[in-house]
């Protein structure tokens, strides 16, 4: 069984935050919000978020519009930002192209 993992404090996040441009922290949770050029491109990048996440067993919440997916990202086993969280945010900016988004 994994150990609980322990929420990083609000300094620490901060920190961190500075090397993911585009996130924000809002109500205790990564977020940022990626605009797409239409719908498929919207389901490209929900796919491909899921698939990042189901493979580092961390589930993201989603919003999912016509034009654009908001992510975010808290460790909830741990009631807060964790580097699961901060792993998973670099992952995705890295697969997520500048074709399928503004």
């Amino acid at each position: 069984m994994r150990a609980k993992p322990e929420p990083m404090s609000a300094p620490e996040a901060a920190r961190r935050l500075a090397d993911l441009p585009g996130w924000a922290i809002v109500d205790g949770m990564l977020t940022r919000k990626y605009e797409t050029n239409g719908w498929p491109s919207t389901m490209l990048v929900v796919g491909a978020i899921a698939f990042l996440a189901e493979s580092a067993d961390h589930h993201p919440d989603l919003v999912v519009t016509w034009p654009s997916v908001t992510v975010k990202l808290s460790s909830h086993d741990a009631g807060g930002l964790t580097d699961r969280d901060f792993g998973l945010a670099r992952k995705i900016d890295e697969t997520i192209r500048t074709r399928l988004i503004k």
